[in-house]
Order: C-alpha cells, then structure tokens, then sequence
C-alpha cells in the first residue's frame, strides 16, 4: 500500500530525524557522492528513491542496507539523459513514497581534455549529463513536489575555479547551473521551494580518489591540503534539505578545503 508523505514534526527534528516523514529522489546515488546522500538523507528519517545507470549490483546492496536499517528505499534504474526514463523514474517514486520533497541532482560527468582535441560528441555529452539533465530532473519533480519542497545540485569548485588545461567544458557546465540556480529560485518562490548549489572541491571517490595521479596537484592548490570525505557533502545536503535551511534558496555553497581560497 502506498503511503502518504507527511511533514516531520517538531519533536521529530529534535530526536534526530529531521526528514522524517520526507521523500528524496537522488540522481546517480548508487556510489561516490551519491551513495553518501543517499545515505544521509535516509539516516535522517528520509524515504529515498534513487537512480542508477550501470552500477545495478551496488544500487541493490545499497537498497538492501538502508532496508535493513528500518528505512524506505527504491533503487530504479534511469539513465538521466533520457527525459522519458527520468519521468518514469519520477512516477514511480511519486507513486510508491506520495509525492517528491526533495530532489538532488547529483548525477553528471566529467570529459577533459585540449579545446583543440575535444570532440563535439563529448561536449554535447558534457551539457546533457550536468545541465540538461538538471533541468529534465526538476520539471519532472514538479508535479510531484508540494510547497516548501527543496531542489538541490551537486556543482563543482570549477564554475568559479579551474586552474588547470582541460577542463573547459566542464568548468561550462557547472557554471551554468550557478544561472539556472538562480532563475529557478525565482520561479519557485511563491511556491516556498528552494533551490541551491553544492560546489564540492576535489572529493575522495572512484573517479578522483585521494591517492590518484592528480591529488598532489590539486593538494598543493588548496588550504586543508586532503580530499574530502563523501560525507563532507552529503552534509551540506542534508543541510540544504533540512528545516533550517527554508531561507536559503539561489545560493552556489561551496564546501572545497579553500581550493577556491
């Protein structure tokens, strides 16, 4: 049977859940970053559907954990530049949990190399996967979503810093949703739903572990010379998704170890 989405009571926040009563829908949050959202958003009390692309075997053990730990989850498989698969992904997690009050787009890519050499393909590939794909994400969420509902984006340090060749489209990509933050804050207003931007600075994942090739580079560029943890930024998620963040909407936060500094 579904269940109605309900708001989180004040006793409820303060007993340490305070999504309780919430539905999440997180893009790409079977590994990396995603996963740590995931994780977080269901610890604080949160029902939470995610999508997956390939990692079918990691979104169903990730499902299994939060299960088993007494919350709600529904891995669904979408990939997020099919607006189709992305709506019916929607639906599905509207239909199950009652409705979307949060959304995290978290899914995207990360295509360098020289101008001179970039092919046309993954620059096409670049804009669907972190701008597009935000945008399809949302207006499918809408309907689903009542007053007072939270969009978040997982952007990059790289919309206001990229200090080294190669990464120009991607450096594009990211700023762009610093604009599409802003405009659709105004859109939403009226209706008390915020929209934001994290900006995470060199994170310790598959795709840019801390004991990667490039992490003295980028170590030497920064004021806390580490990569952060995962759960650094599903921090500032949780933030964002929280009841105390009702006042902040439009905003690029960014949580880089002074990269940017």
């Amino acid at each position: 049977m579904n269940s109605p989405v309900l708001s989180a009571s004040r006793d409820d926040a303060t007993r340490g859940a305070p999504l309780a009563g919430k539905t999440a829908f997180v893009t790409g949050g079977a590994r990396g970053i995603g996963a740590s959202i995931v994780r977080r958003l269901a610890r604080d009390g949160a029902h939470v559907a995610f999508t997956y692309r390939g990692s079918a075997q990691q979104a169903r053990a990730l499902a299994a954990e939060l299960e088993a730990g007494g919350a709600r989850a529904l891995a669904l498989q979408a990939d997020v530049a099919d607006p189709q698969a992305v709506a019916q992904a929607v639906d599905a997690a509207a239909l199950e949990f009652g409705g979307v009050d949060i959304l995290v787009n978290n899914a995207g890519a990360l295509f360098l190399g020289p101008i001179e050499t970039f092919s046309l393909d993954d620059f096409d590939r670049t804009l669907d996967l972190n701008v597009r794909a935000v945008f399809v994400a949302s207006k499918a969420v809408l309907p689903h979503m009542p007053d007072g509902g939270r969009i978040i984006n997982i952007g990059s340090v790289n919309a206001d810093r990229m200090p080294f060749p190669g990464g120009a489209a991607y450096a594009m990509s990211k700023s762009a949703l610093q604009g599409l933050v802003r405009g659709m804050a105004r859109d939403l207003g009226p209706r008390g739903i915020t929209v934001n931007n994290v900006q995470p600075g060199p994170t310790n994942t598959d795709m840019n572990p801390e004991s990667g090739e490039f992490a003295e580079m980028l170590h030497g560029l920064m004021a806390l010379p580490r990569h952060a943890r995962p759960e650094e930024i599903a921090g500032m998620v949780a933030y964002l998704a929280g009841p105390e963040a009702g006042f902040v909407t439009g905003a690029s936060l960014t949580i880089d170890g002074g990269f940017g500094a």
